[in-house]
Order: structure tokens, then C-alpha cells, then sequence
């Protein structure tokens, strides 16, 4: 029966959670013992008959979840389960040379290692697909003035294109940031008991470098039993950040959805329903779903911290919650991807609203023009400051549009023409390098991004 949401099916794509079932984890364990074989009779420390027959017996499919599991009942050891289990179906001159030099970590670490390498492949993937896709919203909308808001107020002009383009740039750090965390983080660690190659002597680190090559990893420089756990809470923060850029975009969406805003909205199918109770309701329940699972997500950086720390050459203090906090990390910023790139791909832009909430104040969004003009009409920056303010506090009291005021108040229209007046109320004037900014982003996203489409 399942318990929780990721089990039931409600969360996470078909093809991530493949990557931690138990029957893969399996198959990627059984891997390992064939590549560390075929690594030690290829330098003639173990016979290379018994290599070939232990590789063709990991392949057999005779190894089964169920029996690994019976014999774990006997041993309370699902390492120790999983060698005799394959000791079972070997040759007798191969048995001697099965997990030979190996410790049960080396098979754990290395196999969440080549797990984490496959969940990276999707990740990576969707979060650059995800940056494509906000660098193009960001082109299509670069030239439509907005409504720029701080501590939720209108403060100034942006490009609407803007928004989307700091979003896209961040995913692209994102690639960057996983490119640059691999080599730290895919780890192949067979060194044995407490990190010395003890059994397999001054060969231990060629053996590894052999198996690190087959696996498409990265060889451990140094370990106790483990792979520091530094490794994995790199891994776990760098899921969480990722999530947290997800959350931003989805907070924007999600506010600007608004019904008093009403700038965006979500993608909402025919037949879908946005309340049990109200039949008009068009909730932005995706992007509430992507906020609700960083917060799960970000929860797994402590228990990562909290496993660094451990007695000596290890303990098991960090075991059973690595079993949770490894697949969980990697199937919720999935899930989070996949739910973003929906939302975006069908995003609803209202540009008419867009438009209509840049005069919501009556033309108070153009302060900090009219204080330009008057800045470089010579006039002191209080004294425009203060004229400007008390122009503005008083039409929004009256009830009358700021352009108006401005133009009425002699402290303020004399050092301005009618043509400077004119100017400064054109939105589209005041842009910027917003245009230049987005391209820039653009052709940045394109170049370190487009490989992975």
C-alpha cells in the first residue's frame, strides 16, 4: 500500500523514480562488482576466468530483489545479502574473488554516486530547457513597459521581458553549477574498510581508476569508509537552490496572477476546476505546488549537513536517512521542473492589463523621471525631490492625475516644456538598456544551454 505521495504516483516523473527503485539500485550494484573484477584481473590480481564469470552472473538476471531480501532477513545485512546472493550462482574457482577487497560503502557510495549521475542527466536537461524557454519569453516581451514593484509597491518602469530574463540567466548558472559540482559529487570510492586499498595493497588506486573509468566517474583521492559527506550535501544544496529559483518564478506568477493585478495566469485546460465551491475560480494551484515542494525540498539541506560530521572512519548515523533524503532531493526538483516548464510553456500574458496597471497611479509611475529632468535642469536633488512629493501626496489626496499637477505647479513646470513634459509620460521611454540587457542574456542562455536541447 502507499503511503506517501511519491509512492501513490502524485509526484515525480515515471523515469526519475526508476532511477531509485529498488530493482535499479540493485542492477547498478551488481555493476559495480563486475567493473571492480574486470578492473582486477586486468593487472593480474585476481583470475580472469573468475572475472568473466562473476560479470556474466551480475548480468543473468537470476540475482533477484526477492532473494537478496531473503537472504537479508537471515544476515540483517542487505549488502552482505546481495554478495551472497551472487556467490550463490558463481563458479566455485570464482566464489574466493566476489566483493574481493571491497567493503559494503564501496558498493552503497559508489552506487548513490551512479544514481545520482543518471538523476543529474534528467535535471540538468530540463533546468536548461527551462532556461530556453524563459530567455525566449524574455525576447517576445522585451519591448512592453510594465509595472516595476519593490516592498509591493509600484516603484518604477521595466520591461516585462525583464523578469523573465533574470530567471533565465539564474537557470543557466544552475547548469553551470552542476557542471562544476560532478567532478566533486560523482565519486567512485574502493578502497576498502577504512580507506586504505588494505587487501588490494599498492594496486588499490589503479583498480579504482579503472572502475571510476567504466562507471564514468570520478576516482576518490581520499576516503575513510565513506565518500565525505561533504559530497552529498553539495549535491542536496545545489537540488534545494535550484528549487528555490522554481519557487521564486512561481511567487511572481502567483502574485501577478493576482485578481487585482491579473498580469499573467496559468495555463488552465478545458475541464479543469479551480474550486469544489466556486465555479469561476482559475487558481494558480501549479505554481502553489512548486512553492510547496521547495519548502520539502530545502528541509533535506539539514539532514545532508547533519551527516558530515561522523565518529571516525564512519558510523551509521547518516545510513537510513540517506535512504530519504537522496531519492527525495532528486525526485521533487524533478517534479518541480517538469511543473514549471508546463506553467511557462502555456502562460498566459495579459498585455491589455499589463498596460491598464501602469495607471493605476495616475501617472505617479513617472516620478523618478520628472526628478531626472529636474536634476539635469540644474535644480538641487532635495529641493526636486520634495517639490515632486508634495505634488504628488497632494494629487493622490485630491484625486487628480499626477501628469496634471505636475504640469500646474509652477516650482515644478518651469524649468520644463510642454514637448519635456509630453516625453517624460510615455512609457516606452523609459526602458533603458533593457533591450540591450535581455539580448545579452539571451545569447548567453543560447550558448550554454542549447547542447542540452
Amino acid at each position: 500500500m502507499a503511503i506517501l505521495p511519491i509512492d501513490s504516483g502524485r509526484y515525480g516523473t515515471k523515469q526519475m523514480k526508476e532511477i531509485f527503485d529498488v530493482r535499479r539500485k540493485l542492477t547498478y550494484q551488481l555493476e559495480i562488482e563486475a567493473a571492480v573484477a574486470h578492473a582486477q584481473s586486468e593487472i593480474g590480481m585476481i583470475p580472469k576466468n573468475a572475472a568473466r564469470n562473476i560479470s556474466l552472473m551480475t548480468r543473468s538476471g537470476k540475482i533477484t530483489v526477492n532473494r537478496v531480501k531473503q537472504l537479508e532477513t537471515k544476515s540483517d545485512h542487505d549488502t552482505a545479502a546481495l554478495v551472497e546472493s551472487l556467490s550463490e550462482i558463481c563458479k566455485p574457482s570464482a566464489k574466493p574473488w566476489i566483493h574481493y577487497g571491497l567493503t559494503s560503502t564501496d558498493l552503497v557510495d559508489t552506487s548513490n554516486s551512479l544514481q545520482i549521475h543518471d538523476a543529474i542527466s534528467i535535471i540538468e536537461s530540463k533546468v536548461a530547457k527551462l532556461a530556453l524557454i524563459l530567455s525566449q519569453l524574455a525576447i517576445k516581451y522585451k519591448d512592453v513597459p510594465a509595472v516595476g514593484r519593490t516592498h509591493g509597491q509600484h516603484a518604477s518602469i521595466i520591461s516585462f521581458g525583464l523578469k523573465f530574463a533574470n530567471w533565465a540567466l539564474e537557470m543557466s548558472k544552475h547548469v553551470e553549477r552542476i557542471e562544476e559540482f560532478k567532478k566533486r559529487v560523482l565519486i567512485c570510492k574502493t578502497l576498502g574498510v577504512v580507506g586504505t586499498g588494505s587487501l588490494m595493497g599498492s594496486k588499490a588506486l589503479e583498480v579504482q581508476r579503472r572502475v571510476a573509468k567504466k562507471l564514468s566517474l570520478f576516482p576518490a583521492d581520499v576516503a575513510t569508509q565513506i565518500v565525505p559527506r561533504e559530497r552529498y550535501a553539495e549535491y542536496v544544496f545545489g537540488m534545494a537552490l535550484i528549487g528555490s529559483t522554481l519557487e521564486k518564478i512561481a511567487v511572481e506568477i502567483r502574485n501577478l496572477q493576482r485578481t487585482e493585478i491579473d498580469e499573467v495566469s496559468e495555463p488552465f485546460r478545458k475541464g479543469q476546476m479551480g474550486s469544489s465551491a466556486v465555479p469561476v475560480k482559475r487558481n494558480p494551484v501549479k505554481s502553489e505546488r512548486v512553492t510547496s515542494l521547495s519548502k520539502i525540498l530545502r528541509s533535506q539541506i539539514s539532514v545532508a549537513f547533519e551527516n558530515i560530521p561522523l565518529w571516525h572512519e564512519r558510523d551509521l548515523s547518516n545510513s537510513a536517512n540517506e535512504r530519504f533524503i537522496l531519492p527525495t532531493s532528486s525526485i521533487l526538483i524533478d517534479e518541480m521542473l517538469e511543473t514549471m516548464i508546463k506553467i511557462l510553456n502555456g502562460l498566459h500574458v495579459n498585455e491589455g492589463r499589463i498596460r491598464q496597471n501602469l495607471g493605476i497611479t495616475r501617472g505617479q509611475i513617472f516620478a523618478e523621471f520628472v526628478l531626472d529632468e529636474l536634476i539635469k535642469k540644474g535644480v538641487p536633488r532635495f529641493d526636486a525631490y520634495r517639490d515632486i512629493q508634495r505634488v504628488a501626496f497632494a494629487s493622490s489626496e485630491d484625486g487628480t492625475d499626477f501628469s496634471d499637477a505636475v504640469k500646474n505647479d509652477s516650482a515644478i513646470s518651469s524649468y520644463l516644456t510642454e514637448e519635456e513634459m509630453e516625453k517624460i509620460f510615455i512609457p516606452e521611454n523609459h526602458l533603458g538598456s533593457s533591450s540591450q540587457i535581455i539580448k545579452n542574456v539571451h545569447n548567453i542562455v543560447r550558448k550554454s544551454c542549447s547542447k542540452f536541447s
